[in-house]
């Protein structure tokens, strides 16, 4: 179960540093809107990782916090835009929210069985991931609900899609 949790613990430790890169870098007329809107999903994620790293602990495992721990147990690739737009950035970060709660929802499958209490946390962890999710998909999505980038497997195809549009 500690390693499920170290998983989730790189994941959201990644996910804190991918937004306060996207806060640093985003430009364009949505600058001040998602510069703000990102300082709070920041702050959540932050509690997030300190809340699993201690579950960690609790259960009687090592938390691994390092950059070295972090690269060697990422399976994803880094996030890959720099300086860009906010749509262009919010596109792309939706994906990234995207594959966190895809594997949040496994780890809740997994640890149904495993740890009650655990996955309360998890649980817990995703529906505040899905509210952020929701702020940023607020900024993609057409009055049907459709988002402007639809069918977008990588962040630069999610930007592409954007940039298309544009």
């Amino acid at each position: 179960m500690c390693e499920l949790l170290q998983h989730r613990l790189i994941a959201l430790i990644d996910l804190q540093l991918t937004l306060k890169h996207v806060h640093w870098n985003v430009v364009g007329s949505s600058f001040i809107g998602v510069h703000q809107m990102l300082d709070p999903q920041v702050d959540s994620v932050s509690a997030m990782v300190d809340q699993t790293a201690e579950r960690i602990a609790t259960l009687g495992g090592e938390p691994l916090g390092t950059p070295g721990a972090i690269e060697k147990g990422r399976t994803w690739d880094d996030y890959s835009v720099q300086r860009a737009d906010a749509i262009a950035h919010l596109s792309a970060l939706d994906l990234v929210y995207a594959g966190v709660l895809g594997d949040h929802g496994k780890a809740i499958e997994r640890l149904e069985v495993l740890d009650p209490v655990t996955q309360d946390m998890v649980i817990e962890q995703t529906e505040a991931l899905e509210m952020h999710q929701w702020f940023v998909r607020a900024h993609l999505a057409d009055k049907g609900g459709n988002l402007a980038n639809a069918g977008a497997h990588t962040e630069q195809e999610a930007v592409e899609a954007i940039e298309s549009q544009s």
